[in-house]
């Protein structure tokens, strides 16, 4: 007799802690994007970051990441395979404009960790669900 029951995907505990890591980095991500808007429409830093009194650099950088942040945040909380390489665009331009242009955008060495921290838990997880993944094959 063939068995065609449905039988659910068992996951590993590293596989559900990828999963919450990803949702907090994406709830991380919808707020940066919300305070990049705040900052466009003139809601915070007392109205001084609004678009129309923004450096050109600014409006590119505050513009992009306006958009590239809540996108990422809903593509980590929706675990597909766009939501990390959006978000490491994110980070990377943030760090970027941290790290590279610090006489344009000032400096936040916080911000620089808080991204390479993301970014390297981010790869310690991929692998170690590819080596999981590996041993239950050889097994």
């Amino acid at each position: 007799m063939i068995d065609d029951s449905v039988h659910p995907p068992k996951f590993s505990i590293t596989d559900v802690l990828f999963v919450v890591f990803l949702r907090i980095v994406a709830f991380i991500g919808i707020w940066l994007g919300l305070e990049f808007w705040a900052m466009l429409v003139g809601y915070s830093h007392n109205g001084l970051a609004r678009f129309d009194l923004l450096t050109v650099p600014w409006r590119v950088a505050t513009c992009a990441l306006a958009v590239i942040f809540p996108v990422a945040g809903i593509g980590l909380w929706m675990t597909v395979s766009w939501g990390p390489v959006i978000w490491f665009i994110g980070a990377l331009t943030q760090i970027l404009m941290y790290g590279v242009w610090p006489q344009i955008f000032g400096e936040n060495p916080l911000l620089i960790a808080f991204h390479i921290i993301v970014v390297v838990v981010y790869a310690a997880f991929c692998l170690a669900i590819m080596l999981e993944k590996r041993d239950v094959h050889r097994s």
